[in-house]
């Protein structure tokens, strides 16, 4: 069998998020650490690699009994190579992640949807400062998440992975996404989940169900 799940979502930002974009330039007053923008309309974005590199190590964290000792991402494990890919031996991943753009502009057209943190670095043998500027998403952003899952061989399977892919998502809203999370932020939640098939043949209740499960996760505290 062969068919396509559409898993689509709000990302939606608690605390101030910061993925970084380039900083190659940076005029004098400048921020020294930008965040991460399109290209055409000038605003923040969740890059797919980042979210999908976020959920893989999470998951691979957890299935894995010494996170001392991390195997290679090509030694992760049949269901976390079968769903994320891996390049030896090359095994295409069955979940594609589009880039996540912001989807509540006008509701944040007041606030903005960018602030400019500012940092310090204490010397602690002579005291002297060392301040940065950070630029972070602001909290109650939400970005639109949409992921493809390719529906390969059996519909057991595919349970399987929609149940690990939501076992990410869980993990991920108990930790953060993008730098600086262990000094506050990059708290995100998911909410809003739709599902849309394409010649699957499974149980779309069954899977949202899944799903509205990680909503469970947003009430969490940050």
């Amino acid at each position: 069998m062969y068919g396509k799940l559409i898993i689509e979502c709000e990302l939606v930002v608690r605390t101030g998020m910061h993925i970084g974009g380039s900083s190659v330039f940076s005029a004098i007053g400048a921020v020294d650490s930008p965040v991460i923008c399109d290209s055409y309309t000038r605003q923040p974005i969740v890059p797919g690699s980042s979210l999908k590199g976020k959920l893989r190590t999470l998951l691979s964290r957890s299935l894995n009994p010494d996170i001392e000792h991390m195997p290679d991402h090509n030694h992760d494990g049949e269901e976390l190579c079968r769903l994320f890919g891996s390049n030896r031996p090359v095994r295409p991943s069955r979940l594609q992640f589009a880039d996540a753009f912001v989807c509540n502009e006008a509701e944040m057209r007041e606030v903005g949807l960018t602030e400019i943190k500012t940092e310090n670095t204490i010397n602690r043998r002579d005291c002297s400062s060392s301040p940065r500027q950070i630029e972070r998403v602001v909290p109650g952003v939400r970005f639109a998440v949409r992921m493809v899952y390719d529906v390969r061989e059996s519909k057991e399977e595919a349970v399987q992975d929609m149940r690990l892919l939501a076992k990410g998502l869980k993990l991920l809203q108990m930790d953060y996404l993008g730098g600086h999370g262990t000094r506050g932020s990059g708290r995100v939640s998911f909410q809003n989940f739709v599902l849309k098939d394409f010649e699957t043949g499974l149980n779309m209740e069954e899977l949202l169900d899944i799903f509205k499960e990680a909503e469970e996760y947003e009430l969490l505290p940050v």
